[in-house]
């Protein structure tokens, strides 16, 4: 898909929109243009049928004009379901324009950590759900209220005047109803949202919450919520509720008095009985989109804060125009004086990181947790821009790549594993086409062959929630490093690949790299492990936010020992192995480095 920049990116994904739906939209109105004008059916129905028909006591012209009215009675019934139909057209074509940038802008977000609207995708089925439906009506019908008011006043002056008066005091209540509670119903609609993001994490916990006794707690602070979420609710539907049933007893009163204005006049014979009737049916008609419009508010607050979210997502998204492509990836990286600021935050999580990585070359990260490590790995993939100095791949940003284009040549195996629903193929293959040789090829790289004959199906069992297969956190992370393998990227990053793996899973894990080494695929590991010093050509050691230092491992863990024994590194001394374990210790029997 083509992108805009993003200084219009607000401007033109709007202009699309208007582009493909401006005739629908003009189809609609003439529909509703029409349906409108029918409407006044009735109203001169009756007042036919009372000055022609029965003042002259015929009933052949009751008959006729019985056959008229119903004819026109089909006509409106037609116009409505075109409307109607063209309005679902409309939100159809919007989401069609719209829903795959909402998704796009989603997932940048999310990648970006500066999300802040949880549910973007469901906010725009509600807008697009609201477009079609009888909020959009009322929005065609209201301009059509000065046209039974103008017939009105062709019946007679004062009824027209009482429309007007009673159209200006109905109108009252509606901003009445806005005033007192659009407040309470944004703010119930936050809090709702915030309840659901609150559920939601904790279902995603339930099984750590449930063995540790939490649920209680959880469930205690999920009711606290949602009590506050009720009680505004409540003041707002209270609230509404009390001008919804005032705009109606109104409408009801108002005909009334009309009627009882129109018997004023037809006793002064300045109208018929006829337009007594008709000159009621008409004020009632006049008022009902207003009365729809204070019944409906609560669907005008929620779409316009869903419009105002999206608008937001919009103007957060980093829109870039596919650049012009660049020449296939040979795998080196080099940073300089990159500072990372996570998205969201004002805290440097990585400050002036130097470095450079051959390609071709295996690399390992070390150190302790929170050090920056997986701070530094975003950075390299893009995933968060540096605030100064750069990290680049075959001397470009990484941001300049196209995503499409670049992640074909990309290996990644982040901490937290996810599958995707669909098979184990599927997910192998990146969710795309796929060759099965290919498939077949990742899964023997990564050791899992047998493992996935194992499965129910093999390479086409159904991973996902309802499958009914369940993988441990180690079969997970083995799949998952097949698709990080798949066709053999020039540029693997490996995020703790071994924190979940076994002896076998390590060993195959060690073999994999071999591979990728033998096929000239640059390899970046961030491990706690001692055993992947044995796979390293670089050692890149984080501490506290920065790369305190780089280069071949014999030298930089003899310098690491040398600075433990200065007092000047954060390393304690059983942290940092000797420059002969890196040569001699099996890998797959090293204890993990303890985290300072």
């Amino acid at each position: 898909m083509s992108k805009t920049p993003k200084d219009s990116s607000i401007i033109n994904w709007r202009q699309p929109v208007k582009e493909s739906c401006q005739q629908s939209l003009i189809a609609a109105a003439v529909f509703s243009g029409i349906a409108n004008l029918l409407m006044l059916v009735p109203a001169f129905f009756m007042l036919t049928v009372y000055d022609k028909a029965i003042g002259a006591n015929s009933l052949s012209t009751l008959v006729v004009l019985s056959l008229i009215a119903l004819v026109m009675y089909f006509g409106l019934a037609a116009m409505e379901v075109a409307r109607s139909r063209m309005l679902v057209a409309i939100g159809l074509k919007i989401d069609k324009l719209v829903a795959p940038l909402v998704y796009e802008a989603t997932i940048q977000n999310v990648l970006r950590g500066a999300a802040k609207n949880p549910n973007p995708l469901i906010d725009f089925a509600a807008l697009r759900q609201f477009v079609s439906g009888p909020g959009a009506i009322t929005v065609f019908d209201a301009p059509w209220i000065p046209v039974y008011i103008v017939v009105m006043f062709l019946f007679h002056p004062v009824l027209g005047w009482l429309g007007v008066c009673a159209a200006l005091l109905m109108l009252s209540l509606a901003i009445m109803t806005q005033k007192f509670t659009a407040e309470r119903l944004e703010k119930a609609n936050m809090l709702a949202r915030e309840n659901l993001t609150f559920t939601t994490d904790a279902i995603v916990n339930a099984e750590a919450a449930a063995v540790m006794g939490m649920l209680p707690a959880i469930q205690k602070a999920w009711a606290s919520r949602q009590d506050v979420v009720l009680e505004e609710q409540e003041i707002a539907s209270n609230l509404g509720g009390v001008f919804s049933s005032l705009t109606k007893t109104f409408r009801l009163a108002i005909q009334s008095a009309a009627i009882g204005v129109g018997a004023m006049l037809v006793l002064q014979q300045e109208i018929s009985p006829g337009m007594l009737i008709a000159g009621s049916i008409l004020i009632g008609r006049a008022l009902q989109p207003i009365e729809l419009a204070v019944g409906s508010w609560k669907a005008f607050i929620d779409a316009r804060g869903q419009y105002q979210r999206l608008q937001a997502l919009f103007e957060a998204t980093d829109w870039k125009a596919d650049g012009m492509p660049l020449p296939k990836l040979r795998g080196g990286v080099t940073a300089n004086e990159a500072t990372i600021i996570p998205p969201g935050t004002a805290k440097l999580a990585l400050r002036k990181a130097t470095f450079n990585i051959a390609p071709g070359t295996t690399s390992v990260v070390i150190g302790p947790s929170g050090a920056g490590k997986s701070t530094l790995i975003r950075g390299i993939l893009g995933l968060w821009p540096t605030a100064s100095g750069g990290i680049r791949i075959d001397g470009a940003e990484s941001s300049h790549y196209s995503r499409a284009e670049l992640g074909p040549q990309i290996g990644y195996l982040p901490q937290a594993i996810e599958l995707f629903e669909g098979s184990v193929s599927a997910n192998i293959a990146r969710q795309g086409e796929f060759d099965a040789d290919d498939v077949l090829t990742a899964a023997q790289d990564a050791g899992i062959h047998d493992l996935i004959l194992a499965l129910p199906d093999a390479y086409d069992t159904e991973l996902g929630r309802n499958s009914g297969v369940v993988l441990s956190p180690g079969q997970k992370q083995r799949i998952a490093l097949a698709r990080a393998l798949y066709r053999r990227p020039t540029l693997v990053v490996l995020d703790e690949p071994n924190s979940n793996l076994d002896k076998a899973g390590e060993l195959a894990l060690n073999r994999a790299i071999a591979t990728l080494r033998e096929a000239g695929s640059t390899v970046i590991i961030v491990s706690h492990r001692e055993g992947a010093l044995n796979l390293a050509d670089q050692l890149i050691v984080v501490s506290s936010g920065a790369v305190v230092d780089s280069g071949p491992p014999a030298e930089v863990m003899e310098r690491l020992r040398q600075d433990v024994a200065t007092s000047k590194s954060k390393f304690r001394p059983s942290e940092v192995p000797s420059h002969k374990s890196v040569q001699t210790v099996p890998v797959s029997f090293l204890p993990p480095i303890t985290d300072s």
